[in-house]
């Protein structure tokens, strides 16, 4: 399972991470979240100890999706040293979300 990322440890595990991160902003209601979900787990252990692959309730936790104009779920961004470098709005396939990590690598 992907990292359960909230406001209160974002900056901890996101922000100071020295690994690229993609963040899964997602709600348990929204149907093409539930098809990103298993996509996210997958990456997850795929890039263990590469990458901080996590996700964030966009319910429970609203600073940090406000804060990078998150409108529209399921929204994916990947960070590099504390910066947004790429961002997928909707579901994409796998190789998509990958493609981000790497290049980020």
């Amino acid at each position: 399972m992907a990292l359960e990322i909230t406001d209160a440890n974002f900056d901890e595990l996101v922000l100071k991470s020295d690994k690229p991160v993609l963040v899964d902003f997602w709600a348990a209601w929204c149907g093409p979240c539930r098809m990103v979900g298993p996509i996210v787990d997958e990456i997850h252990a795929e890039y263990e100890g590469k990458a901080i692959v996590g996700k964030v309730d966009v319910d429970a936790n609203q600073e940090f999706a406000a804060k990078y104009g998150v409108r529209n779920i399921p929204t994916v961004l990947i960070f590099k040293n504390g910066e947004v470098v790429d961002k997928q709005v909707g579901v994409a396939p796998k190789n998509v979300y990958t493609g981000k990590i790497d290049a980020a690598l």
